[in-house]
């Protein structure tokens, strides 16, 4: 099993930025691929990025590309999360996930994904 923990979320005005920290346990951290979703209120979950198992490959949601980018250290156990240029309509709760089947990419639903964090809440204030 892997237990996901999520940190750095909280307020911030738009424009600002914030990092998000995903800390994973286990020594098999590099056997997963690796996705963050976002959940607002009265909002289905969405996906926001993935990242390849070593890195290499990243995927982003269209309301993400340029804005965030998902990065990951395997020496760490640890995914991050840079969100800059924040908007109000990025506040959200923020979950880490990881899966141990297949490649990364921007397509797999939440329910391909093995394990999730507690999540951590985001708000941009307008």
């Amino acid at each position: 099993q892997v237990q996901l923990v999520e940190s750095g979320g909280g307020l911030v005005q738009a424009g600002g930025s914030l990092r998000l920290s995903c800390a994973a346990s286990g020594r098999t951290f590099s056997n997963y691929v690796m996705g963050w979703f976002r959940q607002a209120p009265g909002k289905e979950r969405e996906f926001v990025a993935a990242i390849s198992r070593s890195g290499g490959g990243t995927y982003y949601a269209d309301s993400a590309k340029g804005r965030f980018n998902i990065s990951r250290d395997n020496a760490k156990n640890t995914v991050y999360l840079q969100m800059s240029s924040l908007k109000p309509e990025d506040t959200a709760v923020y979950n880490c996930a990881a899966r141990s089947a297949g490649y990364a990419s921007a397509t797999p639903p939440p329910r391909k994904y093995d394990y999730w964090g507690q999540g951590t809440q985001v708000t941009v204030s307008s």
